[in-house]
């Protein structure tokens, strides 16, 4: 139990004392400068906004996080298929992959309108930009991970008379897992960021939106109510993608 205890606080205890000292230190300044609270609110300030508008911030997050959700899912469905298929075939692999990565160094504030336009102001839109940006990092660490496999390896299993399936099965995919969770975390990261894009360009709902009108009316406040909200979403499912990581392939996570 005590060692259990130990290996919590030295994973969690850096962060929290880091985010502990950043929250002081915004206090300080906020306090001993009268900095005005349109230009940067004090933490209490941000913590009142929160609870003045709690009725109003449930609805906003959870769009924002379908939105995530739904945007990571449809990168993963299209991102790790197409990353096998890239490597399986070289040929695709020289015809493909530089389509991909014409199309991936698009910015993404670019093509939000094209979405807006060609599927409309729904949810559809958001999940669109969403899984745009956060395919790129799934399928390129993936294609990655399944290129780099040690040469002796590979010769070995041929000896063996194995499949390219089996070899697929057996050797690439397993070498593949760090490599797939590495760019999802990136992804998830990235998730966050299209989903508040999607949402500056048009939306009536969402973290974005508020984050618009907030600013509009220079309430400050609650901008970085959202912010914080946003930054708590990106940690958090940053951890469930390394929890996963942990549970199915624990000797690619350091202690």
């Amino acid at each position: 139990m005590l060692r259990r205890f130990t290996r919590i606080l030295r994973h969690y205890g850096p962060p929290v004392g880091a985010i502990l000292a950043v929250i002081f230190a915004w206090h300080a300044i906020t306090a001993w400068f009268g900095v005005p609270g349109w230009l940067l609110p004090s933490p209490q300030a941000v913590i009142a906004s929160a609870w003045e508008h709690r009725d109003l911030l449930p609805k906003h997050t959870s769009v924002t996080v379908i939105e995530i959700l739904l945007g990571l899912a449809v990168s993963l469905l299209v991102g790790v298929p197409l990353a096998i298929i890239v490597v399986w075939s070289p040929f695709l692999r020289r015809t493909v992959y530089p389509l991909i990565l014409g199309v991936q160094s698009v910015p993404k504030v670019a093509l939000a309108p094209l979405f807006l336009i060609w599927v409309g102001y729904g949810m559809t839109s958001k999940v669109l930009i969403v899984a745009s940006i956060a395919f790129f990092p799934i399928m390129v660490d993936t294609v990655t991970g399944l290129a780099i496999v040690e040469r002796d390896l590979l010769d070995m299993v041929k000896v063996l008379r194995a499949s390219t399936l089996q070899t697929f099965l057996k050797i690439r995919i397993p070498s593949a897992m760090p490599y797939f969770f590495s760019g999802t975390k990136v992804a998830v990261t990235l998730a966050v960021i299209g989903a508040v894009v999607g949402e500056f360009v048009g939306s009536d709902v969402g973290l974005g939106y508020l984050i618009l009108v907030s600013g509009s009316q220079l309430n400050t406040a609650m901008v970085f109510v959202s912010l914080v909200i946003l930054s708590l979403m990106g940690a958090i499912l940053f951890e469930m993608v390394e929890a996963l990581q942990r549970i199915t392939c624990p000797w690619s996570v350091g202690e």
